[in-house]
């Protein structure tokens, strides 16, 4: 059986900025320990982006996660909170549906107590109802997902 490789992904603020190195060691030593501690599991990176942009296609560590993902580098996305990966509703189903588009399947595992993602153990089909609200959302407005994926795929070509 092979590893699972795993990512962590950060967003920060851009004021820490001025705490760039810390927060970056902080963050890669916390996932190094958190994934050490799993079995069967292998940690690929640790994509941090401290920035005031909200949209993916704007932070340049998401990017370079997903190209990751597109890539099949990655297995599954760890993150503190959902709205770490996704500044609002729109731009998260646009990103679950993008990352179950990829010929590879890519998990997401959130660690937020009230509102955990867990799409590897799926509690409640966690992973099948994600994937409803997303399709619901998309087809609102199919033209629309298709541009942001379109701006996003743009942005891992120039990356």
């Amino acid at each position: 059986m092979s590893n699972k490789r795993y990512a962590g992904y950060i967003k920060l603020a851009k004021l820490w900025e001025r705490s760039r190195e810390s927060a970056i060691t902080y963050h890669k030593n916390y996932y190094a320990e958190l994934v050490a501690a799993m079995p069967d599991a292998v940690l690929v990176d640790v994509y941090i982006d401290i920035t005031g942009q909200k949209e993916i296609r704007n932070r340049k560590e998401m990017i370079r996660l997903l190209k990751d993902c597109h890539n099949n580098r990655i297995d599954c996305i760890l993150t503190p909170t959902k709205a770490y990966l996704a500044a609002n509703s729109r731009e998260f189903c646009y990103l679950f549906r993008y990352l179950n588009e990829l010929p590879y399947k890519v998990d997401i595992v959130t660690e937020d107590e009230q509102y955990q993602i867990d799409t590897i153990h799926n509690p409640d089909c966690q992973k099948e109802a994600l994937m409803e609200m997303a399709d619901s959302y998309i087809r609102f407005n199919p033209d629309d997902f298709e541009k942001w994926k379109r701006n996003v795929e743009k942005a891992i070509v120039i990356l």
